[in-house]
Protein backbone atom coordinates (compact mmCIF):
# COMPACT_ATOMS: atom_id res chain seq x y z
CA UNK A 1 0.00 0.00 0.00
CA UNK A 2 1.50 3.23 -1.40
CA UNK A 3 1.78 5.67 1.68
CA UNK A 4 0.53 9.24 1.48
CA UNK A 5 3.21 11.99 0.92
CA UNK A 6 4.56 14.49 4.30
CA UNK A 7 2.23 17.33 4.77
CA UNK A 8 5.02 19.63 4.77
CA UNK A 9 5.17 22.66 7.51
CA UNK A 10 7.13 25.38 4.88
CA UNK A 11 9.68 25.17 7.57
CA UNK A 12 12.31 23.31 5.53
CA UNK A 13 14.75 22.41 8.36
CA UNK A 14 12.19 21.57 10.61
CA UNK A 15 10.11 19.20 7.81
CA UNK A 16 14.10 17.71 7.73
CA UNK A 17 13.60 16.75 11.27
CA UNK A 18 10.14 15.50 11.13
CA UNK A 19 11.69 12.71 8.15
CA UNK A 20 9.20 15.14 5.90
CA UNK A 21 6.81 16.61 7.61
CA UNK A 22 3.74 15.82 9.76
CA UNK A 23 1.71 12.59 9.00
CA UNK A 24 -1.64 13.22 7.44
CA UNK A 25 -4.30 13.63 8.79
CA UNK A 26 -2.10 13.44 12.44
CA UNK A 27 -2.80 15.41 15.01
CA UNK A 28 0.30 17.65 16.42
CA UNK A 29 1.26 19.80 19.70
CA UNK A 30 3.65 22.64 19.80
CA UNK A 31 4.71 23.48 22.93
CA UNK A 32 6.39 26.71 24.33
CA UNK A 33 6.65 30.03 26.55
CA UNK A 34 5.19 33.08 25.24
CA UNK A 35 7.28 34.76 22.45
CA UNK A 36 8.94 31.91 21.45
CA UNK A 37 7.06 31.65 17.76
CA UNK A 38 4.57 29.04 18.25
CA UNK A 39 1.56 30.90 16.60
CA UNK A 40 3.81 32.46 13.73
CA UNK A 41 4.41 28.90 13.18
CA UNK A 42 1.15 27.88 13.03
CA UNK A 43 0.80 30.24 10.74
CA UNK A 44 3.45 29.90 8.35
CA UNK A 45 1.79 26.25 8.37
CA UNK A 46 -1.12 27.36 7.08
CA UNK A 47 0.50 29.76 4.75
CA UNK A 48 2.59 26.82 3.26
CA UNK A 49 -0.75 25.26 2.66
CA UNK A 50 -2.51 27.57 1.23
CA UNK A 51 0.62 27.58 -1.43
CA UNK A 52 0.63 24.14 -2.45
CA UNK A 53 -3.30 24.16 -2.70
CA UNK A 54 -4.24 22.81 0.85
CA UNK A 55 -7.05 24.94 2.73
CA UNK A 56 -6.10 25.77 6.38
CA UNK A 57 -8.42 26.99 9.44
CA UNK A 58 -7.02 29.04 11.88
CA UNK A 59 -9.19 28.95 15.50
CA UNK A 60 -8.30 31.43 17.76
CA UNK A 61 -9.44 31.88 21.20
CA UNK A 62 -7.32 34.82 22.48
CA UNK A 63 -6.16 36.97 18.67
CA UNK A 64 -8.64 38.66 17.07
CA UNK A 65 -8.36 38.50 13.29
CA UNK A 66 -6.76 41.88 12.59
CA UNK A 67 -4.11 41.36 15.37
CA UNK A 68 -3.29 38.12 13.72
CA UNK A 69 -3.41 39.83 9.94
CA UNK A 70 -0.50 42.40 11.29
CA UNK A 71 1.77 40.12 12.99
CA UNK A 72 1.91 38.09 9.94
CA UNK A 73 2.33 41.00 7.54
CA UNK A 74 5.44 41.97 9.65
CA UNK A 75 6.84 38.41 8.03
CA UNK A 76 5.28 39.20 4.45
CA UNK A 77 2.45 36.80 4.71
CA UNK A 78 -0.93 38.60 3.51
CA UNK A 79 -3.58 36.40 5.37
CA UNK A 80 -6.08 38.86 4.50
CA UNK A 81 -5.82 38.06 0.28
CA UNK A 82 -5.35 34.36 1.34
CA UNK A 83 -8.77 34.61 3.04
CA UNK A 84 -10.71 36.55 -0.07
CA UNK A 85 -9.16 33.76 -2.38
CA UNK A 86 -10.59 30.98 0.28
CA UNK A 87 -7.35 29.53 0.60
CA UNK A 88 -7.66 30.24 4.76
CA UNK A 89 -10.26 31.02 7.23
CA UNK A 90 -9.70 32.61 10.68
CA UNK A 91 -12.25 31.49 13.05
CA UNK A 92 -12.36 33.66 16.81
CA UNK A 93 -14.42 31.78 19.27
CA UNK A 94 -14.40 30.64 22.63
CA UNK A 95 -13.73 26.77 23.80
CA UNK A 96 -17.47 26.22 24.95
CA UNK A 97 -18.71 27.21 21.51
CA UNK A 98 -15.80 24.99 19.94
CA UNK A 99 -16.81 21.82 21.63
CA UNK A 100 -20.62 22.24 21.15
CA UNK A 101 -19.62 22.81 17.19
CA UNK A 102 -17.53 20.06 17.05
CA UNK A 103 -21.15 17.90 18.38
CA UNK A 104 -23.46 19.61 15.81
CA UNK A 105 -23.08 17.80 12.74
CA UNK A 106 -24.82 20.82 10.72
CA UNK A 107 -23.10 23.96 12.66
CA UNK A 108 -21.91 26.33 10.16
CA UNK A 109 -17.67 24.97 11.53
CA UNK A 110 -18.75 21.46 9.98
CA UNK A 111 -20.13 23.07 6.85
CA UNK A 112 -16.76 25.23 6.67
CA UNK A 113 -14.91 21.78 6.72
CA UNK A 114 -17.34 20.27 4.21
CA UNK A 115 -17.71 23.53 1.58
CA UNK A 116 -14.17 24.98 1.65
CA UNK A 117 -12.03 21.18 1.68
CA UNK A 118 -10.43 22.50 4.75
CA UNK A 119 -7.21 20.45 5.35
CA UNK A 120 -4.93 21.95 8.06
CA UNK A 121 -6.53 23.17 11.15
CA UNK A 122 -4.88 25.21 14.12
CA UNK A 123 -6.36 25.42 17.46
CA UNK A 124 -4.50 28.90 19.23
CA UNK A 125 -4.53 27.06 22.06
CA UNK A 126 -5.34 24.18 23.87
CA UNK A 127 -4.49 25.61 27.13
CA UNK A 128 -7.82 27.28 27.24
CA UNK A 129 -9.58 23.66 27.78
CA UNK A 130 -8.02 23.78 31.33
CA UNK A 131 -10.40 26.23 32.30
CA UNK A 132 -13.18 24.44 31.60
CA UNK A 133 -12.95 21.29 34.19
CA UNK A 134 -10.88 20.13 37.39
CA UNK A 135 -11.78 16.71 36.17
CA UNK A 136 -8.79 14.82 34.77
CA UNK A 137 -11.28 12.49 32.84
CA UNK A 138 -13.40 14.97 31.44
CA UNK A 139 -10.22 16.93 30.22
CA UNK A 140 -8.91 14.14 28.49
CA UNK A 141 -12.72 13.21 26.88
CA UNK A 142 -12.42 16.99 25.81
CA UNK A 143 -8.38 16.58 23.97
CA UNK A 144 -10.16 13.00 22.41
CA UNK A 145 -13.21 15.02 21.60
CA UNK A 146 -10.74 18.19 19.38
CA UNK A 147 -8.24 15.78 18.30
CA UNK A 148 -10.73 13.22 16.76
CA UNK A 149 -12.88 15.65 15.19
CA UNK A 150 -10.51 16.72 12.73
CA UNK A 151 -9.48 13.85 12.09
CA UNK A 152 -12.66 12.32 10.94
CA UNK A 153 -12.36 15.52 8.57
CA UNK A 154 -9.23 14.13 7.17
CA UNK A 155 -7.62 17.90 8.18
CA UNK A 156 -3.98 17.73 9.94
CA UNK A 157 -4.22 20.00 12.77
CA UNK A 158 -1.42 21.39 14.93
CA UNK A 159 -2.13 22.40 18.83
CA UNK A 160 -0.88 25.28 20.42
CA UNK A 161 -0.58 25.05 24.31
CA UNK A 162 2.01 27.47 26.82
CA UNK A 163 4.97 25.97 28.23
CA UNK A 164 4.68 27.78 31.66
CA UNK A 165 5.38 25.37 34.49
CA UNK A 166 1.67 25.92 35.79
CA UNK A 167 -0.21 25.68 31.97
CA UNK A 168 2.05 22.48 31.58
CA UNK A 169 0.60 20.38 34.72
CA UNK A 170 -2.82 22.08 33.86
CA UNK A 171 -2.71 20.36 30.34
CA UNK A 172 -1.22 17.48 31.35
CA UNK A 173 -3.83 16.70 33.91
CA UNK A 174 -5.57 15.24 30.48
CA UNK A 175 -2.72 13.56 29.06
CA UNK A 176 -2.64 15.60 26.15
CA UNK A 177 0.90 13.98 25.05
CA UNK A 178 -0.52 11.03 25.30
CA UNK A 179 -3.86 11.93 22.82
CA UNK A 180 -1.25 13.95 19.99
CA UNK A 181 0.57 12.09 17.78
CA UNK A 182 3.43 14.48 17.63
CA UNK A 183 4.93 16.84 20.06
CA UNK A 184 7.15 19.87 19.53
CA UNK A 185 8.62 22.12 22.29
CA UNK A 186 10.28 25.38 21.49
CA UNK A 187 12.42 26.82 24.33
CA UNK A 188 14.44 30.09 24.78
CA UNK A 189 17.79 29.35 25.77
CA UNK A 190 20.36 31.35 27.41
CA UNK A 191 23.94 30.70 26.13
CA UNK A 192 26.74 33.16 27.15
CA UNK A 193 24.87 35.38 28.87
CA UNK A 194 22.77 36.27 25.29
CA UNK A 195 18.98 34.10 24.35
CA UNK A 196 18.91 31.85 21.84
CA UNK A 197 15.84 29.68 20.71
CA UNK A 198 16.24 25.85 20.83
CA UNK A 199 13.49 23.70 18.50
CA UNK A 200 13.23 19.82 19.33
CA UNK A 201 10.70 16.86 17.96
CA UNK A 202 10.19 15.11 21.48
CA UNK A 203 7.65 12.44 20.11
CA UNK A 204 6.29 11.34 16.56
CA UNK A 205 4.06 8.03 16.43
CA UNK A 206 4.01 6.09 13.33
CA UNK A 207 7.96 7.52 12.49
CA UNK A 208 11.26 7.96 13.17
CA UNK A 209 12.45 11.72 13.54
CA UNK A 210 15.45 13.49 14.32
CA UNK A 211 16.37 13.52 17.72
CA UNK A 212 19.08 16.69 17.73
CA UNK A 213 18.13 19.60 19.17
CA UNK A 214 18.12 22.94 16.99
CA UNK A 215 18.63 26.68 17.01
CA UNK A 216 15.60 28.41 15.39
CA UNK A 217 15.39 32.19 14.20
CA UNK A 218 12.64 34.38 13.75
CA UNK A 219 13.14 36.56 10.02
CA UNK A 220 11.16 38.27 7.30
CA UNK A 221 9.81 35.18 5.21
CA UNK A 222 9.33 33.07 8.55
CA UNK A 223 11.03 30.63 10.97
CA UNK A 224 14.33 29.07 9.89
CA UNK A 225 15.80 26.33 11.80
CA UNK A 226 19.74 25.93 11.92
CA UNK A 227 22.40 23.90 13.41
CA UNK A 228 22.69 21.91 16.33
CA UNK A 229 24.04 22.84 19.56
CA UNK A 230 27.35 21.54 19.17
CA UNK A 231 29.64 20.95 22.30
CA UNK A 232 26.71 21.90 24.73
CA UNK A 233 24.25 20.02 27.12
CA UNK A 234 20.90 21.04 29.11
CA UNK A 235 19.98 22.54 26.52
CA UNK A 236 16.18 21.83 27.45
CA UNK A 237 16.69 23.25 30.35
CA UNK A 238 17.10 26.88 29.56
CA UNK A 239 20.48 27.74 30.37
CA UNK A 240 23.01 25.83 28.53
CA UNK A 241 26.73 24.86 29.34
CA UNK A 242 29.69 23.51 27.19
CA UNK A 243 30.09 19.76 27.78
CA UNK A 244 32.86 18.92 30.25
CA UNK A 245 35.52 16.78 29.16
Amino acid sequence: MERKPRVETGIAGLDKMLSGGFIPGSANLLRGAPGTGKTLLSLQFLVHGAAVGEPGLLISFEEFPQSLQLDALSLGWDLRTLQDQGWLHLYFTSPQVLLKSLETPDSPLAELFIQKGIKRVVVDSVTHFTRLTNDQQELRSIYHKLVNAFKREGATSVLLAEEGRMEAQRTERGHLSFVVDTIIILRYVEIESAIQRAIAVMKMRGSDHVKDIRRYEIHKGGIVVTSTFEGRESILSGISHRVSR
